[in-house]
């Protein structure tokens, strides 16, 4: 965990669904050093829906118990599936019910973000020759 310096005691939490492949997740590690090279004083965290480690639970717990209270949860998911509209909702529940004063808001998907799916569309659009 890093602690969380300027911007007080609130982290970001990147959220992504996991994969037994251990370079499935540099990606998202590159997103979350980009995140700090942009915002350095805020805490960021990676954690994962299952296979990797830290998962949600682990993450939230370090986090509550370094004292912070204000948490955003960005899934990095393309779009609301099954994972973020049933199974995210309850165990976010269950985290702020574990650690008492402990508040996480869950963004939308990176997927529904217009300028996201722009980019994508104009990469996509670049590949062919």
């Amino acid at each position: 965990m890093q602690e969380p310096q300027a911007e007080g005691r609130r982290a970001l939490i990147l959220f992504a669904h996991g994969a037994r492949d251990p370079q499935w997740a540099e990606p998202f590690r590159n997103i979350r050093e980009q995140v700090l090279l942009l915002r350095p004083g805020l805490c960021v965290e990676l954690a994962f829906l299952e296979l990797m480690e830290p998962d949600l639970s682990r993450c939230v717990g370090d986090l509550a118990r370094e004292g912070v209270r204000d948490m955003t949860l960005v899934p990095l998911f393309m779009a609301q599936g099954g994972h973020l509209r049933k199974d995210l909702p309850p165990m976010v529940r269950d985290l702020e019910h574990a650690f008492p004063g402990v508040r996480i808001e869950i963004t939308p998907a990176i997927g529904e973000s217009a300028p996201l799916l722009a980019a994508i569309a104009a990469w996509a659009a670049q590949q062919v020759r």
